[in-house]
Formats: structure tokens, C-alpha cells, sequence
């Protein structure tokens, strides 16, 4: 059975909107995808760097729609692991954790990886939205795109721009 490891954060839990409520609700400004594209996160939000170490922040991330349903198939599928950077923002290790038992609930703890560097992975699929962590994998990649990736190249990696696509790739 192919093993599959699977990101968190602009995979599964929407970041970029999360990110874009609470500034909105804390600036009165509503950044678009389409005005973040080729921005990080802070370049995209001035000023909001705090987001992400308030509490709560990794607990409250709104699901991406159709995560759930599609990722329910592949872990029927294929070994699947969540894996996850959650190191740097203690927070984030019980936040995170909660809100995949809230979420996803068929995914029992033993299948989640939270380290501080995913170069250690060893699986046949990556799923991320990250360079970083797709770069050095040896496997297959699905890049997951994002506001902060969309522009870039995706080289190597197959770009993909929602659930339903990895679907009918995977599945």
C-alpha cells in the first residue's frame, strides 16, 4: 500500500482565509487570492504577524472544502499521515491536534507526524503547498496551490488547485 503524507496548514486547514477573517474583522480590509499572489503570508497581511500566536489560531482554521470527503477516501485507500510543522509554535502542537480529531476524526493519532522539518519523511506522495518541503522529497508531489505559490514555477511538482482535482489523480 502506498503511503501518502499529507500537509496541514493551506492543505487541509485554510490558512490564507483564516488569516484574511481576522484581518478583515481587526482592519476592515478583505485581502483577495488574487491580490496575495507571490506574497507570504505577512507580506500579503502588514502588520498581522501576531495571528498566528494567538491561541486559538491553529484551532480555529476553517476546513478547504472537500478535504474531508476526499481525504476520508484516500485513507481508505492508502497509508495515510498527516504531517505537519507544528514545532516552531507551541501552541499549535495541541491546537492542531484538536482540530483534526474535530475535523477528521478518522485519522487516530498514530497517523499524525508533528516535527519541525519534513525532510525526514519517508512515504511515496507528498501533498503540500510548500516548496520547502516538496523540494528535497524524492517521491511523488502534489503542490496544493496558494496564494503564495500560484505565480511560481512549479517545476518538478504537480500543481494542483483543489480536493476534487487530487481525486481523480489519486483515486
Amino acid at each position: 500500500m502506498k503511503r501518502i503524507a499529507l500537509d496541514m496548514d493551506g492543505v487541509l486547514a485554510d490558512e490564507f482565509g483564516h488569516f484574511a477573517d481576522l484581518y478583515e474583522k481587526e482592519k476592515g480590509i478583505r485581502i483577495l487570492p488574487e491580490q496575495a499572489q507571490g506574497k507570504k503570508l505577512l507580506q500579503a497581511f502588514p502588520g498581522a504577524g501576531n495571528y498566528i500566536h494567538q491561541p486559538g489560531f491553529f484551532r480555529n482554521s476553517p476546513v478547504i472544502p472537500g478535504s474531508r470527503e476526499v481525504v476520508e477516501k484516500l485513507f481508505n485507500t492508502y497509508d495515510l499521515y498527516i504531517v505537519s510543522a507544528a514545532v516552531e509554535y507551541p501552541q499549535s502542537l495541541t491546537e492542531k491536534l484538536e482540530w483534526l480529531k474535530e475535523h477528521f476524526p478518522f485519522i487516530p493519532w498514530q497517523k499524525i507526524v508533528f516535527c519541525g522539518t519534513k525532510d525526514i519523511v519517508s512515504a511515496d506522495i507528498m501533498i503540500d503547498d510548500n516548496f520547502k518541503n516538496l523540494d528535497p522529497f524524492s517521491g511523488q508531489t502534489l503542490l496544493f496551490s496558494q496564494p503564495h505559490n500560484y505565480l511560481a514555477d512549479p517545476g518538478r511538482h504537480r500543481r494542483v488547485t483543489d480536493w476534487f482535482e487530487i481525486e481523480t489523480i489519486l483515486l
